[in-house]
């Protein structure tokens, strides 16, 4: 490893404690501060682990420049923080979503140009136009929809979605929000030779995701299971045939730890970062393996009506970055729900207040 210190907000979140903790074990001689307000239930149960784990917490907010600038020095922030709800600020006021994502994404950028450190913002696959992503050609495959041809659209191919799709459209006030920062940060590495690297992550699980029906889908969904709540598939139609592709944050780490072994590359350059066509599911196809991991059926029903920001299909073409990294998912879908109902069965009754 080569930072002495690394800083990450949003850090008793699910993506920021579990790469804490991951990078402790990975280096023993790496000091890592989390950074978190806590807002998010169930993010309270990681401190625990954190501290376990010889993790510095700090209790403090990304909205506040002071939280992040005043903080000991370090050599890496890595940037976890973010309202994740693609729904944020639709029933009202976009402000709580815009000093979020954007505000504290700038205050980051800022702590990381005093402290001199380098930065790694963890975007989001949501920065891509809905209306382009929802016309593009597509076949109902039985169990889920499934794009056909590939409709002369640049960035575009059998593989998903790569970096130069079209960013020309609407995307959603939290889609909005993670582009914007990222022109931000790479104003930074251009201004400041600041070292950037930004990872545009599609469904990001895996064990301690406290998930939630707008955040965290497959947690929300096996939890589900395990507690006996019903679901519903909601828009195209209500049969639960829209796909997204998925990756496990063990598998995000190991990514990680490939980019910073490349210092030379972070120039405030873009990657798609998924599963792809191998690890991805549709949300039907995901209650049967729930079914079968759980050994139990749960209710669910139809909601036909689409929402303005849902998508169709979503896959992530990561070619890019398995090339520059010589990295690649390990981790399947089946393996991604295996781990996430062995973690939950095992701390049923620690996770009841917060899925129950």
């Amino acid at each position: 490893m080569n930072y002495r210190h690394v800083m990450i907000t949003g850090g008793a979140g699910f993506v920021g404690a579990n790469l804490a903790i991951r990078l402790r074990e990975h280096s023993s001689s790496t000091q890592v501060t989390v950074l978190d307000n806590l807002c998010r239930r169930g993010s309270e149960l990681n401190l625990a682990r954190l501290a376990e784990h010889g993790i510095t917490f700090v209790h403090g907010d990304i909205r506040c420049p002071e939280d992040i600038v005043d903080s000991r020095p370090f050599d890496l922030l890595i940037d976890c923080s973010a309202q994740p709800s693609v729904h944020a600020g639709l029933d009202g006021s976009p402000m709580p979503v815009v000093r979020s994502n954007l505000d504290g994404t700038v205050h980051c950028a800022e702590a990381a140009r005093r402290h001199d450190a380098a930065l790694l913002f963890l975007s989001t696959s949501r920065v891509y136009p809905i209306q382009s992503l929802n016309e593009l050609p597509y076949q109902d495959a039985g169990t889920r929809f499934q794009w056909t041809g590939h409709a002369d659209t640049p960035g575009f191919s059998e593989h998903g979605v790569a970096e130069e799709f079209p960013l020309t459209g609407a995307r959603s006030l939290y889609g909005a929000t993670k582009l914007a920062s990222e022109l931000v940060l790479q104003e930074y590495a251009y201004s400041y030779q600041m070292p950037v690297l930004i990872n545009r992550c599609g469904i990001l699980t895996g064990p301690w995701q406290m998930g939630k029906v707008d955040q965290g889908v497959i947690t929300y969904w096996i939890a589900s299971h395990l507690f006996g709540r019903g679901l519903r598939y909601t828009g195209f139609g209500g049969d639960g045939k829209q796909v997204r592709d998925l990756l496990h944050v063990d598998d995000l780490f190991d990514l990680i730890v490939a980019q910073i072994g490349k210092p030379d590359l972070w120039d405030g350059r873009v990657y798609n970062v998924g599963g792809g066509n191998d690890v991805s599911t549709s949300l039907c196809e995901l209650t049967e393996r729930c079914r079968e991991v759980s050994g139990s059926v749960v209710p669910v029903e139809p909601s036909p009506e689409t929402s303005s920001v849902d998508l169709r299909i979503y896959v992530s073409d990561s070619r890019r970055v398995s090339d520059e990294f010589g990295w690649r998912p390990q981790r399947g879908v089946g393996t991604i729900v295996e781990d996430i109902w062995d973690w939950m069965a095992a701390r049923r009754e620690l996770l009841a207040p917060v899925f129950g």
